[in-house]
């Protein structure tokens, strides 16, 4: 991309960074593609040709990654794409567009103009003095009242929402609306329901660390073996106690699989079996008629030798008689 020579010096110039970035963009940005932005944003006061080999030798970085870099940039509109570069972002301008757009605006002010929203400013204000020590970006205004309407939550749960990413250090736009896309599916819009959410992936949690020892996986669940154990809980009904009955008919197998196991529990549900003395009972009536089918294969097997034997001695007595002739 051309970039165009600035009059001052190299020693002498600077380059400068608005506030709204550190406060609505800087947490969403991973490492290398920090350092891709702040160069190029570097390099933008200078017009010349910048190709992506050189920022990758410049920068350390696998080309790869700044070929993604640049997209993931492109995307959260940090830079636009035009015919022969790209464009810096002039982000406080594109935040001035984002705030008073038709139907789209909501800030601090106008939320306090409207006494039916007072316990929601409450609630927005705990959470810029909590979690964003006072300077939250103007954005998160917006956002955070669109969710309240979307998900339908009370302000004790939208508190909530933000202690939950701030305490695991994710607090970016993305990851907070994926959770509480995640709380929403699992119907969640008082305390109480939050609670007993909260409550059951506890249990959940439990579950998957008391698998994963019994089954001697001790680097962990992969996300796939999560979901199968998910499924068995949150979908089945069933506790530990039934899969434990499962974990433990992986003995007769080696080398046993999530696959395995998924298919016999899988099984005992589509039988709609519900207790353990229900699925005990149904595997001893498998056992049984298992035997009883082992028996009667034998008694058949039994019975086509004695029949070979004599239709040989038929046989043999069959060229006797021929000899004789």
């Amino acid at each position: 991309m051309k970039l165009e020579q600035n009059d001052k010096t190299l020693l002498f110039s600077e380059t400068t960074i608005p506030d709204i970035f550190f406060s609505e963009y800087l947490s969403e940005l991973p490492s290398d593609y920090l350092k891709i932005y702040l160069y190029i944003l570097f390099l933008s006061k200078y017009k010349k040709d910048i190709k992506l080999n050189d920022l990758s030798r410049k920068l350390n970085i696998p080309l790869k990654s700044i070929n993604d870099g640049f997209k993931f940039l492109e995307e959260h509109k940090l830079i636009t794409k035009k015919t022969n570069g790209y464009i810096v972002t002039d982000l406080q301008e594109l935040t001035l567009h984002k705030l008073y757009s038709p139907n789209l605006t909501l800030t601090k002010d106008k939320l306090e103009q409207n006494s039916k929203n007072k316990s929601r400013v409450k609630a927005i204000e705990h959470i810029n003095n909590m979690y964003f020590q006072g300077i939250m970006g103007p954005s998160w205004y917006n956002d955070i009242d669109l969710w309240f309407t979307k998900f339908e939550f009370d302000e004790q749960v939208m508190i909530a929402l933000f202690d939950y990413c701030y305490k695991r250090s994710a607090l970016h736009k993305n990851y907070v609306q994926t959770v509480a896309e995640a709380w929403s599916s699992n119907k969640v819009k008082t305390w109480n329901d939050l609670d007993k959410y909260s409550e059951k992936q506890q249990n959940l949690s439990k579950f998957k660390k008391t698998i994963a020892k019994k089954l001697g996986k001790y680097n962990g669940l992969t996300q796939y073996e999560e979901a199968y154990i998910e499924n068995w809980v949150l979908n089945f009904g069933y506790d530990m106690n039934i899969i434990e009955i499962a974990l433990k008919r992986t003995t007769f197998k080696q080398n046993p699989t999530f696959e395995y196991i998924n298919n016999i529990i899988t099984d005992w549900h589509e039988r709609n079996l519900k207790t353990p003395d229900e699925i005990n009972a149904f595997i001893e009536q498998r056992k049984k008629q298992e035997k009883n089918t082992k028996n009667l294969k034998q008694q058949v097997s039994k019975a086509n030798y004695d029949q070979r034997n004599y239709d040989n001695l038929d046989f043999l007595y069959a060229n006797s008689d021929k000899k004789e002739e």
